[in-house]
């Protein structure tokens, strides 16, 4: 535990469990903050049955004027869970709230807050801000996990996590693991992200901290998954029903990929699943072999090219720059992979960055161009899965900069419009900082 948390949130953090334990019986896990816009923001909660929802929210620096969002009844054909929509709100401002089920109102014992995004554009530069990121996020459950040493573990990561007060946390896939017992069936996709979602020492962060997510193999189907995975379709309703997204930018039912901004950064949230290609022979496959798809690359280099972001963070769950073919690479995609890099380069996009996780390890890649800026792939894994000492040589590693334990990155984008700068500062789940590297848009151009 960080040794400057104060007292009062480590009390907090301390009867945290046993507050979990005495929850409502119609609670199941939540609520949870979704994304942030400046005129509205999604609030997410699941209950154990069918039950009327609603919250109740009010501008921190005004708490007499209170609003709700629209009241709704949860169903058990959508897990129990609801997104509601906070209208209501101005921009730049923060804002306290309640859960009520059934007209109770819920009680937790830690802060329940959101903020909405600030209106600065042609007013003041971008408010600074810091986001948490993570991949590989392993709940254990002993009667559907594989004999032996249970592969999860430090959950307190969380805790660390939500110390660090992020306004956000952007999760890089992996979120939850699908199961043998659960990949077969809707009851049992829809339990396993049930499980991981009510895990006690997530729920203070779900409570005040904005979330954002995409997905990976293992909370889309089975190891390595692809395109043929006969139940995307569940997995697919099952992510939507428990992430919030502003957009699903190639349509409702064409993957989980989107985009959003905080300030003035964009994020390219991508899906390395819907559309890729089967995995079996890796070294020997040929041709129309893909990862992200035409409609979503094409999508993605023309909304590189129209974005004026100083930074744009492409995430995905897979590595992208590292060219040692291992595990699920973009490297075994050389000809998209090439599309993609050369579009960058050849359209002089500015402020390129890759984020991913899926290895169990983490490490910063670096692409030297030349004639022009390099391109950084950060890879953020595991927060609680089992770690993994990678065994290839990356020729583009930064060095020192391989974590093999449980760890998260804490970004944080400040200065002015016309100088903004990139702290990134990888932290183990005891909050340790492990290295930091700092990365100025004007070096990205």
């Amino acid at each position: 535990m960080q040794k400057n948390i104060p007292l009062t949130l480590l009390l907090i953090l301390f009867f945290q469990v046993f507050a979990w334990a005495q929850k409502p019986a119609l609670l199941q896990s939540g609520p949870m903050v979704g994304y942030s816009e400046m005129r509205e923001v999604a609030l997410w909660v699941q209950t154990t049955q069918p039950a009327k929802v609603k919250f109740v929210y009010w501008d921190k620096e005004n708490p007499g004027q209170k609003y709700q969002t629209a009241e709704a009844q949860t169903e058990r054909e959508k897990a129990f869970a609801i997104t509601l929509m906070a209208d209501q709100v101005q921009p730049g401002k923060k804002y306290a709230y309640e859960v009520h089920i059934n007209n109770k109102k819920v009680d937790r014992p830690y802060p329940l807050e959101f903020q909405s995004q600030a209106l600065w554009q042609w007013r003041n530069d971008p408010p600074n801000f810091k986001f948490a990121t993570g991949s590989c996020f392993y709940v254990n459950e002993t009667p559907y996990d594989r004999p032996g040493k249970p592969y999860g573990s430090e959950y307190g990561i969380m805790t660390t996590i939500f110390g660090q007060k992020p306004d956000f946390m952007l999760w890089l896939g992996d979120n939850t693991y699908l199961r043998e017992p659960d990949w077969n069936t809707r009851t049992g996709i829809f339990h396993r992200y049930t499980h991981t979602r009510s895990l006690p020492e997530l729920q203070p962060l779900l409570g005040s901290v904005h979330h954002y997510a995409t997905w990976d193999d293992h909370d889309y189907g089975p190891n390595n998954a692809d395109r043929s995975f006969w139940n995307k379709n569940v997995s697919l309703e099952a992510f939507k029903l428990f992430w919030t997204s502003p957009n699903y930018v190639l349509g409702e039912n064409n993957g989980v990929t989107s985009t959003f901004f905080w300030n003035d950064v964009q994020f390219f949230l991508l899906d390395d699943r819907w559309y890729k290609t089967p995995n079996e022979n890796f070294t020997k496959a040929t041709g129309d072999r893909v990862m992200m798809g035409e409609a979503q690359l094409t999508w993605l280099i023309d909304a590189l090219i129209s974005s004026y972001a100083p930074f744009k963070f492409v995430v995905i769950g897979s590595q992208v720059l590292n060219p040692v073919e291992n595990e699920e690479s973009y490297s075994y995609y050389k000809q998209e992979k090439e599309k993609l890099v050369s579009a960058i380069t050849e359209a002089k996009i500015p402020g390129v960055i890759f984020l991913d996780g899926d290895r169990h390890f983490t490490s910063l890649t670096k692409m030297e161009r030349p004639g022009t800026y390099p391109l950084y792939d950060v890879t953020i894994s595991p927060l609680t899965a089992g770690t993994y000492n990678p065994k290839e040589t990356n020729p583009l590693l930064v060095p020192n900069t391989v974590v093999v334990a449980h760890n998260f990155a804490l970004m944080e984008v400040t200065g002015p419009r016309t100088d903004r700068v990139l702290t990134i500062r990888v932290m183990d789940a005891e909050g340790k900082e492990r290295w930091t590297q700092q990365i100025k848009a004007t070096e990205l151009k």
